[in-house]
């Protein structure tokens, strides 16, 4: 009925950029507040950055200044531009959607690896 699709991710090397993009398609009437999430081997899932649905972000502390999150309401995607990218900044990057009147995310994409890394 609704699909979640990631794509971008891959091997970039420290101080280099990426951007990501979630699309989501099927049966919505419309998408609130949309975020980014990752997670890191051995570390606990973590909020990257929310946008709502009148375009106000909000940041993780670790990535305030490098990161960068857009919507595109008309094709229902989130983008996650991520610039001076750390090696910490590996992990596996969600996209997370919420489409009802609930303060939850209900619709996640599949995930995508992202790897800082010389």
């Amino acid at each position: 009925q609704v699909h979640v699709v990631e794509s971008g991710g891959g091997l970039v090397q420290p101080g280099g950029s990426l951007r990501l993009s979630c699309t989501a398609s099927g049966n919505i009437f419309r998408i609130n507040e949309m975020a980014w999430y990752r997670e890191a081997p051995g570390k606990q899932r973590e909020l990257v950055a929310t946008i709502t649905s009148g375009g106000l972000t909000s940041y993780g502390d670790s990535v305030k200044g490098r990161f960068t999150i857009s919507r595109d309401n008309a094709k229902h995607t989130v983008a996650l531009q991520m610039d001076s990218l750390k090696a910490e900044d590996t992990a596996v990057y969600y996209c997370a959607l919420g489409t009802t009147t609930l303060d939850e995310y209900d619709l996640w994409g599949q995930g995508i690896l992202v790897t800082v890394s010389s």
